[in-house]
């Protein structure tokens, strides 16, 4: 995807993350945790590669994912679970919706829109 939108190697699995609505790096991006410049050199791994954000995944496009350990939502706070979910899940929606905004990739985070420049 950012080299050219011809896909990464997932880091976890191996095989190719083909389109941005599977990257857990897009997703990231979309959440404003991987900056535009640092894009292209940031490791790629399916959603469902990285279980430890993909737990707070609550939508019926996508099966849910546990996570194991330390990390794993039933070890963590109900507050902080609710805050995570709310704004992972709104990542997740825009995710699935960029193929259709006609976007450019610095707009694909949630704190900008198009009208934002």
């Amino acid at each position: 995807m950012a080299k050219c939108d011809e896909g990464y190697r997932c880091e976890v699995c191996g095989r190719d993350v083909e389109t941005v609505t599977e990257s857990d790096l897009y997703l990231r991006f979309v959440l404003g945790e991987v900056p535009l410049e640092r894009l292209h050199r940031q490791p790629e791994r399916h959603l469902r590669c990285n279980p430890a954000l993909a737990q707070y995944i609550v939508d019926p496009a996508f099966e849910p994912v546990a996570c194991e350990g330390p990390f794993a939502k039933s070890e963590l706070a109900p507050e902080f679970v609710a805050e995570e979910e709310a704004r992972v899940s709104g990542g997740f929606r825009r995710l699935m919706a960029i193929p259709t905004l006609g976007l450019s990739v610095p707009e694909y985070p949630l704190h900008v829109t198009p009208a934002d420049g």
